[in-house]
């Protein structure tokens, strides 16, 4: 049954097909009559001869629209934070392109300008926005109140155009540098919306220049490393024992013969400002004086048989305090920024074991002015306050170690200055979340991944990337172990730190090469919250990919 069915179904088929033709056959027929003249031929043609039915010009095949993948976030360092995805080419320099600064944005003239540099195009103020053109805009870009965050940017690329718009200048030029790596890494700036902004507002390098001198030009290039990382401060670490290492008007006799000239700061300065980066100077006190006292012995420090003490200056005696003074101030209106660190750590009267035996002069004079408990702690604790108010008198926010903090006493150190933590390590140092549930506002330079210590002394080991970028977080202020989630909007930021214990264990160059990585990776650390999105193969890729 099934073979006839399927044979009847063909047979069926076969009629169909005899019809269909003999219908075409008739129809041919009538066509090639109807379209003749009056004497059955063609018009024109000639009678008789067999006629081809007039040919159907085909439709026009429309072109196909090009289309493209969803975009992917751009490949930086740091990676931003959020990037909302587009169909599209993205963006890219070509012939015509052009960095434009729009109407009212004026004061963004400098960011435009270093970005048509380093892309190769024009620049203009005002004007029509074109195709391949980058627009540079303050203001927010969206009701978002994300947008509105200080640093913070918006990046939107579509129609073959770029515009970057941000709150403040720092935002807009952090997006410039969004753009500028985005196209070395993947050639184009991705179709889509970038929306950053930092996780935290003190991100930067730290760089010991007292105990080996650097250039003005190393310092330079520094800065231009950490500006396209998207960090905005570095800390010159510039008196200690061995050396004094910026000129002075009020002190020139403390200054080391290797300096650098008030001219060479005043031009790092600028550099740094124009890059949205703050330097902070910093004078450490009452310990790692070294350099002064070597112009003053009178004042160093001794104990109670005469045995001076390294670094330490004699805080009972007020000329310390005049000839300190002297140099915050001067060196505060030398350096513009909004900090200055005046140390605090490591004062050797305070490593003994009964320090108001050893140094009964600090004993002394700290129960004249504190009362009859006050100890050598309360002293130094004095000293600190006093100094930070030095400096708050020139307008700026005072930054000290945290070793310089003590518990207990009559005197407690001023709440209002910056601790930078750095260590658990030192005798009758505190555990961060001591000062934390003070209150007190912290930067973290946690010297277990954050220090750089030339020759590796003291159990120091170099820090690595990975490290830093696999474990450590902004949390992570001492030792391995983070504080509690509950503390993070006190923790400001944080720093890697070069310290040059070991001067001659490396050249500039090692320096700046053995930071790289590391530099990078606290980079990401501090701008994007969370696990990166790249594993360390992937990230140190694009860092050899970025330059």
């Amino acid at each position: 049954m099934i073979w006839q069915s399927t044979r009847a179904r063909a047979g069926r088929a076969r009629l169909t097909a005899s019809a269909a033709a003999a219908a075409l056959a008739a129809l041919t027929t009538v066509v090639s009559c109807s379209s003749g003249g009056a004497d059955g031929g063609s018009p024109g043609g000639v009678r008789g001869e067999a006629q081809t039915p007039a040919a159907v010009a085909p439709s026009p095949t429309p072109s196909p629209t090009k289309t493209y993948p969803l975009s992917t976030a751009p490949r930086t360092i740091p990676s931003v934070r959020t990037h909302e995805a587009a169909r599209g080419p993205g963006w890219r320099p070509g012939p015509g392109s052009a960095v434009v600064v729009a109407k009212g944005s004026e004061v963004l003239a400098d960011e435009a300008r270093l970005l048509s540099q380093e892309l190769k195009t024009g620049v203009r103020n005002g004007g029509p926005v074109r195709a391949g053109d980058v627009e540079l805009a303050l203001g927010p870009a969206a009701p978002d109140p994300a947008s509105a965050a200080p640093e913070s940017y918006t990046l939107t690329t579509r129609d073959n155009r770029v515009r970057i718009t941000g709150p403040d200048e720092a935002g807009v030029f952090y997006g410039t540098r969004t753009l500028k790596q985005a196209v070395r890494s993947g050639g184009a700036m991705p179709e889509g919306v970038v929306r950053d902004r930092p996780d935290r507002p003190q991100r930067g390098l730290n760089v010991d220049i007292a105990r080996k001198h650097y250039t003005a030009g190393w310092i330079e290039a520094r800065l231009r490393e950490m500006a396209d990382l998207k960090l905005n401060q570095l800390g010159l670490h510039f008196s200690d024992d061995q050396g004094f290492r910026i000129a002075s008007d009020s002190h020139p006799e403390v200054v080391s013969a290797q300096h650098l000239s008030k001219e060479e700061v005043r031009r790092i300065i600028a550099l740094a400002q124009s890059l949205h980066i703050t330097v902070v100077p910093e004078i450490d006190s009452p310990g790692h004086l070294g350099a002064v006292m070597k112009a003053h012995p009178q004042l160093q420090l001794r104990n109670i048989n005469g045995v001076p003490r390294q670094g330490a200056i004699d805080i009972s005696n007020p000329e310390s305090a005049r000839i300190v003074d002297d140099l915050l101030r001067e060196y505060s209106s030398l350096f513009p920024g909004r900090w200055f660190h005046i140390g605090a750590d490591e004062y050797q009267a305070l490593t003994v074991r009964d320090p108001e035996s050893s140094y009964p002069q600090l004993a002394r004079a700290a129960q004249q002015r504190f009362g009859p408990q006050a100890r050598v702690q309360d002293l130094a604790t004095g000293w600190l306050n006093d100094r930070a108010a030095v400096v708050r008198a020139q307008q700026k926010q005072p930054k000290a170690w945290n070793d310089g903090f003590f518990r207990g006493g009559v005197v407690s150190g001023d709440k209002n200055v910056e601790v930078e933590y750095w260590t658990g390590k030192e005798l009758g140092s505190r555990e961060p979340q001591e000062y934390l549930a003070e209150g007190r506002k912290v930067v973290n330079l946690n010297d277990e991944y954050l220090y750089y210590v030339l020759g590796e002394p003291n159990e120091f080991t170099y820090p690595t990337g990975r490290r830093i970028y696999e474990q450590w977080t902004p949390l992570v202020l001492r030792g391995t172990t983070a504080v509690p989630a509950r503390y993070s909007s006190q923790i400001l930021g944080g720093r890697l730190a070069i310290w040059s214990d070991l001067a001659g264990a490396q050249t500039q160059e090692q320096v700046a090469a053995g930071v790289r990585m590391p530099l990078r990776a606290v980079a990401q650390k501090l701008w994007t919250p969370g696990q990166p999105p790249l594993d360390w193969a992937g990230f140190t890729a694009l860092s050899d990919r970025l330059g």
